[in-house]
């Protein structure tokens, strides 16, 4: 004989007849409960300060003597020391609880030059403020102290906090989270917790100052190549037909007296020519920082050629030809730098290949080599370079100490 099922064998639950898949999961509670508690360890510290050690030595002691003696008094005394040590876990907890944090960085910074970042901190706690704050940046897992200190932010205030931030590697900067760090209420304890708030910034290489004799050699650079371009200036560069929005200034009154149509007069922009820099990046282990230096005199550069008007053509490698036409793509070129890896002496010779298809297809102007390494062999099959800058032939740029190491 086939039994009834469980839940229509009788009466159950007090009367109630109640299916198996109406009655309450309550083994999911406790996993709830863990999976809470686990989150929670994840993101909570504590740190006992000396004065807590004291205390609880002295909370100790206490203890030992009332179970030794008896003595009631003990006993309040012990209660009063535990129930203090209660409440700064829970006071503590508050001051740390339903905090927000947006940060406002720049969109590139150098290594070693000092940048402003802003932190934006929001205490969403409906009565409760947050006292005696200490933030710190997190990165790779390590506390950074940018001394910011906050004394009281009340219920569902907000507050914005600037800070100074300085980079020592080449590479991205990648920023992890927030520490909030509170002694509150008794100094006993430090209460850390931890609020992610992931930023990634690139850092691109120190910007050197170059010698004047070498400021000299640049800038002789290319003044016999010079190209002809659209620009501000006093020479004719072209005439064309008046369009909207042109300055009324620019017509040409004789021609346009001549063909009936309003007729504008183009310039030519002065001093303006094409240069590429091509940098090698193919370099040994052991001449790594030499690596580095040499980025850091492309950047300078870069920002030597381009703030003076001058077209610039990157060739990085084999990896990036990026062209500067003006400080605004300025960034594009540092961020290029920013990244580049450094290749081993295994891929020269493919390195030097794709270099030298790139300076064979590369538009009228000057080559300016910069290489930390030199190949021999590979460098027969380079086209004619103008100024070729290498730790042999400018030991002047190369003997400072590298701009840092990648990221």
């Amino acid at each position: 004989m086939t039994r009834p099922p469980r839940w229509d064998r009788g009466p159950t639950n007090h009367g109630l007849d109640i299916p198996p898949t109406m009655r309450p999961a309550t083994n999911k509670t406790p996993r709830a409960h863990a999976s809470f508690l686990h989150r929670l360890s994840q993101h909570r510290a504590i740190r006992v300060t000396t004065e807590g050690t004291r205390f609880l030595l002295l909370t100790l002691a206490v203890g030992i003597a009332a179970v030794n003696t008896g003595n009631n008094l003990f006993y309040l005394l012990l209660a009063m020391m535990l129930s203090l040590i209660v409440l700064s876990g829970l006071l503590s907890e508050q001051c740390v609880r339903r905090l927000d944090f947006h940060r406002h960085l720049p969109d590139s910074l150098f290594v070693n030059q000092s940048t402003v970042a802003t932190l934006w901190i929001a205490n969403h706690k409906a009565h409760v403020p947050s006292v005696s704050l200490r933030i710190l940046d997190v990165v790779a897992g390590q506390d950074h102290d940018r001394g910011i200190h906050i004394t009281h932010l009340a219920p569902g205030a907000s507050t914005l906090r600037s800070y100074s931030l300085l980079a020592q590697r080449r590479g991205q900067y990648h920023l992890e989270g927030i520490r909030v760090i509170t002694p509150f209420p008794f100094g006993l304890f430090q209460k850390k917790a931890f609020y992610p708030c992931e930023a990634t910034l690139l850092v691109c290489p120190a910007i050197i100052p170059l010698p004047p004799l070498r400021l000299q050699e640049l800038h002789s650079v290319g003044h016999e190549q010079a190209l002809a371009r659209r620009g501000p200036g006093t020479a004719l560069y072209n005439l064309r037909e008046f369009r909207p929005g042109d300055d009324s200034r620019a017509i040409h009154w004789l021609t346009t007296a001549r063909t009936a149509k309003l007729i504008v007069k183009e310039t030519e922009a002065e001093d303006q020519h094409m240069i590429t820099l091509a940098v090698l990046t193919v370099c040994p282990d052991e001449h790594e920082h030499t690596f580095e230096r040499t980025l850091s005199i492309a950047a300078s550069l870069i920002d030597y050629y381009v703030k003076r008007g001058v077209r610039l053509r990157l060739l990085l490698g084999d990896q990036q030809n990026l062209l500067a036409d003006g400080e605004d793509q300025l960034r594009d070129l540092f961020h290029a730098l920013a990244l580049c890896e450094r290749r081993p002496v295994t891929a020269s010779a493919s390195v030097h290949q794709a270099m030298a298809l790139g300076l064979t297809n590369s538009e009228e102007g000057p080559i300016i080599w910069l290489s930390p390494w030199t190949d021999a062999a590979c460098a027969e099959a380079l086209p004619a370079i103008d100024l070729m800058l290498t730790p042999q032939t400018h030991k002047d740029l190369f003997d400072a100490a590298g701009s840092g190491l990648p990221a």
